[in-house]
């Protein structure tokens, strides 16, 4: 099974800027961040395909970037201009689907995920 591991969530005040990081034991054709805040669907935030093509949520589009380090296997999402609204756990997750989108991350459910990671805007 693919290991996924995220780290680098926390506590930032709102306009700050975090970037998550992701471990992974074998890079899959899709890579993806969702997040999910309590009493709200799990929504995908952004996808990168094993080609490097990126997609995003509207809602972040142009304040996050979601990029990889194939070498390092370990996949990124850069936040800035944090809002309260984007407060929620972030998880990291992969899937061999071919059609790798944000649009597609909402239709179906990824192979593999990680834990999450908590990340606070105030």
């Amino acid at each position: 099974d693919v290991q996924l591991v995220e780290s680098g969530g926390g506590s930032v005040q709102a306009g700050g800027s975090l970037t998550l990081s992701c471990t992974y034991d074998y890079e899959r054709r899709c890579m993806g961040w969702f997040r999910e805040a309590p009493g709200k669907q799990r929504e995908a935030v952004a996808t990168i395909s094993r080609a490097g093509a990126t997609t995003y949520a509207t809602s972040v589009e142009g304040r996050f970037t979601i990029s990889k380090d194939s070498a390092k296997n370990t996949l990124y999402l850069l936040m800035n201009s944090l809002k309260p609204s984007d407060s929620a756990k972030y998880y990291c997750a992969a899937d061999s689907t071919s059609e790798c989108s944000v649009a597609r991350a909402m239709r179906i459910f990824f192979s593999y995920w990680g834990q999450g990671t908590q990340v606070t805007v105030s």
